[in-house]
């Protein structure tokens, strides 16, 4: 298995690709905690993700990813209880939908902070926790999460866009800094995929033929697709690959 006695934080773990991506990773034999800031949704995943492959590889922690206190204490909570870090996916994040001129300053900070800086606090609490860990060699890495929208503006979501945009390139000086020390850091561009996040425009009929239509592969995409790209970058796999962006959007950046 890819990631056998790996551990592995998943950050948003509580529903959809981070839910999916963290029953793959299990799934492939690392030990996993999802983390988040709704206990009920976490400890429901963890319990279904044990459930589901016959052990207990999963465990939850409540902390909101852009509170750096609440993240070390998810870093304390991992070492104390395990043996190093190998995997960070930095999954958290969230939308509004409004236009510039109709966007409150109070609105771009909420998805700045959820989408951009849960990627920075996360990466620094946890990135400074493998630099200092005793796992030498082996597979480390870190995969963020952005989007089809960081690579193609959306009027609607100005403040999604951009901080998706910015975590790409985050991403990029992240692993220039982490090389050294042997952490690959890679990020993950989902077009529009199924999740609790879109279940309001799956059953909008206009909506989703707009989908179809631009999508080169006619379909939107399920969490379990994007979670494999996620796994993929995460593991030794792509063991040569770092700084770079894998698009996963069904061709819809080539209609």
């Amino acid at each position: 298995m890819r990631f056998a006695e790996m551990t592995a934080v998943v950050t948003g773990g509580g529903s959809g690709i981070g839910k999916a991506t963290a029953l793959l990773l299990a799934k492939e034999g690392a030990n996993v905690i999802i983390s988040g800031r709704t206990k009920e949704k976490l400890e429901a995943a963890a319990e279904e993700i044990n459930q589901v492959i016959g052990e207990e590889r999963a465990a939850y922690f409540v902390a909101d990813s852009t509170k750096e206190e609440e993240v070390q204490d998810l870093a304390r909570f991992i070492d104390d209880y395990y043996m190093g870090l190998h995997i960070v996916i930095n999954n958290a994040g969230g939308s509004l939908q409004s236009k510039i001129l109709d966007t409150s300053v109070e609105e771009w900070d909420i998805v700045q902070e959820v989408n951009l800086k849960s990627v920075f606090v996360v990466s620094k609490v946890l990135g400074k926790m493998m630099t200092e860990s005793q796992v030498i060699g082996g597979n480390r890495a870190i995969v963020n999460i952005a989007s089809l929208s960081g690579h193609k503006a959306a009027s609607h979501l100005p403040h999604y866009s951009s901080a998706k945009a910015a975590v790409i390139n985050f991403t990029r000086a992240l692993a220039l800094e982490l090389a050294p020390y042997g952490i690959r850091v890679n990020s993950v561009s989902p077009g529009f995929a199924e999740t609790p996040l879109t279940e309001w425009s799956l059953t909008n009929e206009k909506f989703m033929q707009s989908i179809k239509r631009n999508t080169a592969l006619g379909r939107v995409g399920t969490s379990e697709e994007i979670a494999k790209v996620i796994a993929f970058a995460a593991s030794s796999d792509a063991s040569y690959m770092t700084g770079s962006d894998l698009l996963v959007d069904g061709g819809w950046m080539i209609t």
